[in-house]
């Protein structure tokens, strides 16, 4: 099982997207449901995987030239996700991975909540502290 993970150059968690593989249609699908949330990128970077330059690569043949994403592939760019991720990975190594899909993708959402929300994501996170914010968004 994949998790899929956009964050932006200030270390802002974008989306997250978990799927059963790591297949041009899923990371085309988490390509699509970034953009709608924050709009469309100028500059990607993504690690060495085939499914992410294919999918951008099919997003950018609908677009003109000048509108196209640029797509950068080196693994020194992309260590602001890795970083980011580090956390997820921390908590979820001590489960020895998860036995299905829906136990994953709930514990994942947690856990990327529980980040978000310490990292002052939260439209009111400047009044508020971690624990009113959790409980405003349980509420």
């Amino acid at each position: 099982m994949y998790q899929y993970r956009a964050v932006g150059k200030d270390g802002a968690t974008i989306d997250c997207y978990f799927s059963n593989n790591r297949s041009k249609k899923s990371a085309l699908k988490f390509f699509r449901n970034s953009m709608l949330s924050c709009g469309k990128p100028t500059i990607v970077n993504i690690d060495k995987s085939g499914s992410n330059t294919s999918a951008l690569n099919s997003i950018n043949k609908g677009l003109d030239k000048s509108e196209q994403i640029m797509i950068r592939q080196n693994k020194y760019l992309n260590n602001i996700v890795e970083q980011d991720h580090r956390f997820i990975k921390k908590i979820t190594r001590a489960t020895l991975g998860f036995k299905a899909e829906h136990s994953a993708a709930a514990t994942l959402q947690g856990v990327e909540l529980h980040h978000m929300l310490r990292k002052d994501q939260h439209v009111n996170a400047n009044r508020q502290t971690i624990f009113e914010q959790f409980y405003s968004l349980a509420a």
